[in-house]
């Protein structure tokens, strides 16, 4: 199925108020059956562009679902992407006011600051790592604007409604100790998730595809597809090592990283 330019910008500006009003709305596919994978990344280009129109600009990208941990906890099998804006960044240590987000969730990654582009159907694991400056520990704030199960028919979200809600991306958080690509392995950086104190997931960037470099590879060759590349001095999360840890007000989350240290924010209590 395709779409009309007028059913993508509806779509879009449906998410636009969802995020604002933080009231969820009905999936596309479900509106729209027969909603494709094509039309689900039109969605989300009319998102950004719209956040562009009033004032943000693209920092960079996210790539998701790269974890069995991830496919399991969403049941949804292959990786998915996202653009990143400025409005998107939260300050480590930051306290987030309850009612930004609707529901949010929030896992472990590692960032990666592109020092060169990266573009091209062949790209590789040594290309990702030739391009990149530094790698940083981060926390992405995921959420969702539309209901996870339609309250009418009862169908569960699937990967295209997920790459329209922008790959669920709401917000990142990085900090600790960045290190240049080379200087550890990157395969072996330790993610302990806390709640209130309390571990609540764990595990390791192996996790993603093996190797979370991997996660760029897979998205530089998706943008070549679709004729576009990632550019130096984009900041890409390169995918959860840990399913989602969900957050309500008052809550404190924090991530240790072992030698990279850590990453901690809290919720602000409701009035």
């Amino acid at each position: 199925m395709t779409l009309t330019p007028n059913q993508i910008t509806q779509l879009a500006t449906a998410y636009d108020e969802a995020e604002h009003t933080r009231q969820v709305v009905r999936a596309p596919s479900v509106q729209h059956p027969g909603f494709s994978m094509d039309d689900a990344y039109k969605v989300q280009s009319a998102w950004v562009d719209q956040r562009l129109a009033r004032g943000e600009r693209i920092v960079g990208h996210k790539i998701g679902l790269t974890s069995r941990a991830m496919q399991l906890a969403v049941g949804i099998d292959t990786p998915d992407y996202g653009v990143l804006t400025d409005a998107m960044v939260i300050d480590d240590g930051a306290v987030i006011a309850p009612d930004r987000f609707i529901f949010p969730r929030f896992e472990v990654e590692l960032g990666f600051k592109l020092k060169s582009g990266l573009s091209g159907p062949d790209v590789t694991i040594f290309d990702v790592l030739d391009a990149t400056e530094w790698v940083i520990p981060a926390i992405e704030v995921i959420d969702c604007r539309a209901h996870l199960s339609d309250p009418e028919t009862g169908t569960p979200l699937n990967v295209m409604d997920s790459i329209a809600d922008n790959a669920a991306n709401a917000g990142i958080i990085w900090g600790g100790t960045p290190v240049r690509p080379d200087d550890i392995d990157l395969r072996m950086v330790p993610g302990i998730l806390y709640r209130n104190g309390k571990i609540e997931e764990t595990g390791v960037s192996a996790g993603v595809l093996g190797h979370p470099a991997n996660g760029l590879v897979w998205l530089t060759r998706q943008l070549h597809a679709v004729g576009t590349s990632l550019e130096a001095g984009e900041f890409v999360l390169g995918g959860s090592f840990t399913r989602p840890v969900a957050g309500k007000p008052g809550d404190t989350i924090q991530c240790d990283f072992g030698t990279l240290g850590q990453i901690t924010c809290s919720i602000g209590k409701d009035a």
